[in-house]
């Protein structure tokens, strides 16, 4: 079973105003609302792609309940646990015409470390050996700056195999645990070494030592439209970026650690992972707001993906 895991989930809200202009009244042309926060986004993909896997976090109030009522009606399987506040709305601005992609983010709820325990604890009840925990985005106000690091230990000690999705000071304290796999982007990865990799070579070297120094068995590099570096163990592949017409890019990180966790539950190989999680991000981004591709759409993909081993 798959668990993906998001403590500090929101409502996206996604608009289109061709145009946009800071200090004016600006018109909005389309409107969608989505469930979302990174690992719900992993959780619809998912299911896309025809895997299953049980969504669990913090929800608050109304927007939280709306949230979970519309993954049900999505047919997910879900047990969050539901606090006091108000789960966020995050609004995403789309400017077609500038072509920018604009983010406003609210805080939401604060959340105890007490409450934090009692959901990993629910959680390690049910997991089993074999089992795969994503572990993927940002935390909620008041939870501890090592939480996947406690996370990801306790998973661990489960049998779990544990995907981190994280960034920054996060992702950081997360990989002290050493998760199974990481899926930084180029420009996290970079932050992580405390200096600028751009190349592939530089990004694979890079990758290698933070496997090496912390037991991660699997680093997969996004890198945009510029494609995507696997490396594990043995071999590094690098994929090239599928040129596609964009509907939004908000999420397609997501959708890409969705096929990754579906890859490793079902035992794919690495080739088979690669061309999986090039076509699934490359249709994700074909898509507005954070709605998952279709697999019609993820699978006339997959025989256009390019790659090769470094």
């Amino acid at each position: 079973m798959i668990y993906t895991v998001t403590l500090n989930p929101a409502l996206d809200k996604t608009v289109e105003i061709p145009s946009l202009t800071i200090d004016s009244v600006n018109r909005i042309t389309t409107m969608r609302t989505d469930p979302g926060g990174k690992g719900i986004n992993v959780s619809k993909v998912i299911d896309k792609l025809g895997g299953r896997s049980i969504a669990t976090g913090i929800l608050g109030g109304d927007t939280g309940r709306a949230i979970q009522s519309a993954l049900e009606a999505m047919g997910l399987e879900t047990c969050f646990q539901f606090v006091e506040g108000e789960t966020r709305t995050n609004l995403k601005v789309i400017d077609p015409v500038n072509h920018t992609n604009t983010d406003i983010n609210e805080p939401g709820v604060t959340v105890s470390e007490e409450i934090l325990n009692e959901l990993l604890g629910e959680l390690l009840a049910k997991l089993a050996a074999g089992d795969i925990v994503v572990l993927s985005g940002s935390l909620p106000k008041g939870a501890p700056k090592d939480t996947y690091c406690t996370w990801v230990k306790a998973c661990k000690a489960a049998g779990a195999k544990v995907i981190l999705d994280a960034d920054g000071a996060l992702l950081a304290a997360g990989i002290e645990a050493s998760p199974y796999l990481i899926k930084p982007n180029n420009h996290e990865l970079s932050g992580l070494m405390g200096q600028t990799l751009e190349t592939p070579k530089e990004l694979e070297r890079a990758a290698r030592s933070l496997m090496e120094k912390y037991g991660i068995a699997k680093i997969v590099v996004s890198m945009g439209g510029d494609g995507a570096l696997y490396v594990t163990e043995n071999e590094t592949v690098y994929a090239e970026g599928l040129k596609v017409p964009v509907g939004s890019t908000v999420g397609a990180g997501d959708s890409v650690v969705a096929s990754l966790a579906v890859a490793e539950e079902s035992g794919m190989s690495l080739e088979e992972a690669v061309r999986l999680s090039t076509a699934t991000g490359a249709a994700n981004v074909m898509c507005s707001g954070t709605q998952a591709a279709e697999y019609s759409v993820i699978e006339g993909l997959i025989p256009k993906v390019v790659f090769g081993r470094l």
